[in-house]
């Protein structure tokens, strides 16, 4: 079993904010919006995760309803004075306003390239990176403007350095090439999300993302050029996604399609993300509604008893297709680190 550990962070003097430009395209409702960035390599010390992040957009267009990174954007704009002209509620801008951090493959490549002491560990692959640790880097923006592949490639100039990638999009497979030139140098790491096989019900949580049968055969093409792929079930969702035989079914066909580890964890409602998923419940599984405001009305996390049992059970899956079980530090201090990492990892 491979345990995570996150320290908790100290926090950081405020970084110099994006510089906010026009709209670079338009996709129905959602609004692509120039960010030019200062910096985007983050280091540990920064956000407490135990490796570097990289985050090429701000917002996400996946707009899946337990998002817990969606006060991010509404954090990133106000501070840099934009105005909201749409009077868009923060948690639904997150999803419809998408900043484009189109020199972020110029910043990784500039910063590697600096000599600098301050890159030393992650260039000498003693340290990891993480893509997309705020944001998903496969969103549907990355069909155009191509910002993860420019940062993978930037990576991929240097022998020795670790990626890890997270993302719900089949979209990571064109990047293969690119994938299997940092393995070949380096290491390489993409996690695959999928919380449900059944895709009715993933249309209603996660309603823009695609569909679990991509998601398996993104696993599968990774997994065949030799990639390493593990799949995230994050967040299992009570009373919704947490049926113990959809569970075994997941973990079965992930691993039958390739995947090597699995990671997961309960649902945790942080305040901007209960902003959004509470009305959402009430809406969508008003059966469930006084049960989750009971469970979550004085912490952001499920209770200590059905997290134990979560883990149980799904160790017990896990092992029985051949998963390695990987294990995230849990409580308050997770909490505050991934409150604080989110709001950091942006680059800001």
């Amino acid at each position: 079993m491979m345990t995570l550990s996150l320290p908790l962070p100290d926090v950081p003097a405020r970084r110099a904010l994006p510089v906010l430009g026009d709209a670079l395209d338009r996709q129905k409702d959602i609004v692509y919006l120039d960010a030019t960035a200062h910096s985007v390599l983050n280091p540990p010390s920064a956000t407490g995760i135990g490796c570097w992040t990289v985050n090429p957009y701000v917002g996400c267009a996946f707009g899946c309803a337990y998002c817990y990174a969606r006060y991010a954007h509404r954090y990133v704009m106000e501070r840099a004075g934009a105005p909201n002209d749409d009077a868009l509620p923060p948690w639904l801008a997150f999803e419809r306003r998408v900043l484009v951090k189109r020199d972020a493959p110029t910043l990784v490549r500039q910063a590697l390239a600096s000599r600098s002491t301050r890159y030393r560990a992650l260039v000498s692959g003693e340290e990891s990176v993480l893509v997309g640790s705020a944001t998903d880097p496969y969103q549907p923006a990355e069909r155009r403007f191509r910002v993860t592949r420019g940062v993978l490639e930037a990576f991929a100039e240097h022998p020795g350095v670790r990626v890890n990638v997270i993302t719900k999009s089949p979209l990571v497979a064109r990047d293969v090439d690119v994938l299997a030139c940092i393995a070949s140098r380096g290491a390489v790491t993409v996690h695959v999300s999928l919380i449900t096989l059944d895709r009715a019900l993933a249309r209603r949580v996660e309603p823009r993302a695609p569909t679990p049968e991509s998601r398996l055969r993104a696993i599968e093409r990774l997994a065949a050029a030799g990639i390493h792929v593990g799949l995230n079930v994050m967040p299992v969702l009570p009373g919704i996604t947490d049926d113990p035989a959809g569970l075994d079914a997941l973990l079965a066909r992930a691993a039958a399609a390739g995947a090597r580890d699995v990671g997961a964890c309960a649902l945790r409602l942080q305040p901007a993300a209960r902003d959004r998923y509470l009305p959402w419940i009430a809406a969508e599984f008003p059966e469930l509604a006084a049960r989750y405001r009971t469970t979550y009305a004085r912490s952001s996390h499920a209770g200590e008893r059905y997290q134990a049992g979560l883990r149980s059970y799904v160790g017990r899956i896990a092992a029985r297709h051949g998963l390695v079980l990987r294990e995230y530090g849990r409580g308050e201090e997770k909490m505050r680190v991934e409150r604080t990492s989110a709001q950091l990892s942006l680059g800001i």
